[in-house]
This record gives structure tokens, sequence and C-alpha cells, in this order.
């Protein structure tokens, strides 16, 4: 049924469900928390094809926590992007670090072009919409995390992740590849007085495609952040990835990032990034505002 409605429409009904699921029961336990976040994320770049694409990836994530060391999140994406050379959201989004989402448009590009660069014949997008805008419901990705060991005096904290993405994204129109992915990480937190390090390391394992020259790669992703006053959190971020398709380069991009913790229940959430590699973006920025309750 979700095949037959048009992209915002998909977007709403996949949302209306997800809520529905998650929505705590009357005989629900006390302690099981729930977040809601949406927010979204802007790039610009031309991500080696001689044609400059912006991209927006605008995610609904809603996440139930049944105890303070389990978690489970969906998140629904709506994507736009100004013409459809690039394939959009690539990247599964693996850890809680967020994501190279917008970054990931580059690893189809090199694989339309093919490894030598030329017009590709396997390409995924048909060359009469190559130049026009794309819209609609991006890939669905749903994650679970489990933190196996608590911060001590000289142990971090080490959360492992998996994640599984969906194809719900339309491939003829470039919003996904048409493949499932699934994928894991380890991510590691300690705090040093009012400074924080986090790192994290992973791998996604790509569907095949036909159309797509996509193979699997690694992910890693660090941070450090200082807590300014209880509620504001600046952090100096690095993504980078391995090239996820043939004729791709690897990617690596720098972000400055805000946390701003508005009440004990909403916060907000930003960042502006640069790419370093031509596979990555030549600018982006995002900003999301999240609830807890």
């Amino acid at each position: 049924m979700l095949k037959k409605l048009p992209g915002v429409g998909k977007f709403v009904v996949c949302a209306t469900l997800a809520s529905a699921l998650l929505q705590p029961g009357e005989g629900g336990a006390a302690e099981t928390g729930f977040s809601v976040g949406l927010g979204a994320e802007y790039a610009s770049g031309t991500y080696r094809t001689g044609t400059r694409t912006e991209s927006v990836y605008a995610p609904l994530t809603i996440a139930v926590y049944p105890t303070e060391r389990l978690d489970f999140s969906v998140e629904i994406p709506y994507v736009y992007q100004s013409s459809g050379t690039v394939t959009s959201g690539v990247f599964g989004r693996v850890g809680s670090g967020g994501t190279m989402a917008m970054a990931g448009a580059s690893a189809s590009a090199a694989a339309m072009r093919g490894p030598q660069g030329g017009a590709s014949p396997t390409s995924a997008v048909p060359e009469s919409s190559a130049d026009k805008s794309q819209s609609g419901l991006g890939d669905i990705i749903a994650k679970a995390g489990y933190i196996i060991v608590t911060e001590g005096e000289r142990l971090p904290e080490i959360r492992p992740t998996v994640f599984v993405k969906f194809p719900t994204g339309d491939r003829d129109k470039a919003l996904g590849t048409g493949e499932y992915d699934a994928g894991a990480s380890i991510e590691a937190t300690k705090w040093f007085g009012d400074w924080v390090v986090w790192g994290e390391g992973g791998y996604v394992y790509q569907g095949k495609s036909e159309l797509l020259a996509l193979k699997d790669y690694a992910v890693y992703n660090g941070a450090l952040g200082y807590q300014l006053t209880n509620r504001l959190r600046p952090m100096v971020i690095i993504k980078g990835a391995t090239a996820p398709a043939e004729g791709a380069t690897s990617l690596l991009e720098a972000r400055a990032r805000l946390k701003w913790q508005l009440t004990d229940s909403v916060g907000l959430d930003g960042y502006l990034g640069k790419g370093i590699t031509d596979s990555s973006p030549d600018y982006s920025a995002g900003l999301s505002a999240y609830y807890d309750y």
C-alpha cells in the first residue's frame, strides 16, 4: 500500500504508525522513557560529479528506553535534493553520534559515473530526470543499543548499536538505493570533569545492487565537548568513512556542534559542517529539536 502513496503521504503514514507503536500503554512500566525528535540537515556539494546538489534530510526520530541501558529507535526521513544525479541516504545512521547522511550521496554519484568517471550505463536514475529536483520519503532506519559497561572512575561507558535500513526511499528518484542495509558499531564515552570525549567505530553491510556499485564500508566518528553551563555544551566532531561505492573516495567531515537543553524535557541540537575530502559535501548545517518524556 505504501508504494501507491506519494512521498508526503508515505512520510505521514509511517510517522503516525511509529508514534502509535511507541506510545506508552496504561500498564507500561513507570520507568520507561520516550523521546521524539524532529530536525533538518542541509548539505551542498558537487560530490565529484561536476553538478552541485543541494540536499535536505528531515528525519522524525522516535525512541523508547525500556531500561536505563537499553534503547530502541526508528528514524523516518523526508528527503529533498535539487537534482537526481546523486542518491541520498547511502549511509545508514550508525550509533547515537548522528550521521553522514547527505555525505553519503557521493557514493552513488561515483557509482553512477562508473570507476573511470564517465557516464555509467547502469545509472539508477533515468537520464530525463537527472537534472530535476526530487523529494519524498527516504530510507527508514531502525536501531537498538545497549550499554554493556557503565562509566566508572577509569572505564568509559561502552555501548554497542545495531541497525537495519529499510529501502523505503524511491530508487528511481535517487532517494534511496532500493536495498536493505545492516550494520553495527560500538561507542565509548568518558567524562573528565566538564570535558567529554566520545568515539565510535562501526561497519555497514550494504545490499547488493545491479544498478549501483555499492560496497561495504567502515565508519569512524570522534568528538570533544565541554559542559559550558548546566544546559549548554559545545562540541567539535570529526566524521569519516571508507568509500561506500566503487569509484568513490573516502569521506571526512568536520563539524562544530552545540547542544542546548532548554528545559528538563526540551532541547535543541545544531551544527555547522565542512567537508574535507572530495566525496564529502562542501558544507552542511543541521538543527533538530527533541522532547523527552
